[in-house]
């Protein structure tokens, strides 16, 4: 599936030797914390219209700045949540070959969830996340969510 590091690494705008070969090196990435500018670049390929509010979604605006300003890297916490997100987004790509029509899928309410739109609730909670993987699956394998 398109949602292995490779391309989760690429929606960060991360090189192959931040995350080497080993299958816990997203992991290990997280641990350490992923530089700002992934935020940024995820933001740009998510929201591309919106990528500053976006960005305070997963990091609140006086600690992103505070970070900008210092060259810190985000949290393990703030690191997981974006992960979370991009492998999401990687699979709503995959399901429906456009980043657009994922795009669309993931900001427009959907009944499955509460009327709740499947960014929302991945971006919430990891099981919100992984909700929204399980509708995505439906997709792949039914023809429509």
């Amino acid at each position: 599936m398109a949602y292995k590091a490779q391309m989760i690494e690429n929606l960060l705008g991360m090189k192959r030797a931040r995350f080497g070969e080993s299958p816990l090196a997203l992991a290990y990435s997280v641990e350490a914390g992923f530089p700002v500018s992934a935020l940024d670049k995820f933001a740009g390929e998510l929201c591309p219209d919106d990528v500053r509010r976006f960005t305070y979604r997963v990091v609140p605006k006086p600690t992103l700045e505070r970070r900008r300003r210092d060259k810190k890297p985000l949290t393990a916490d703030e690191s997981d949540r974006l992960a979370r997100i991009a492998k999401v987004f990687a699979f709503a790509v995959e399901i429906f070959q456009e980043k657009e029509k994922a795009r669309e899928f993931l900001t427009r309410p959907h009944m499955m969830l509460d009327s709740k739109a499947p960014l929302d609730v991945a971006l919430a909670t990891g099981p919100g996340a992984d909700v929204v993987m399980n509708l995505l699956g439906r997709a792949a394998y039914s023809g429509g969510v």
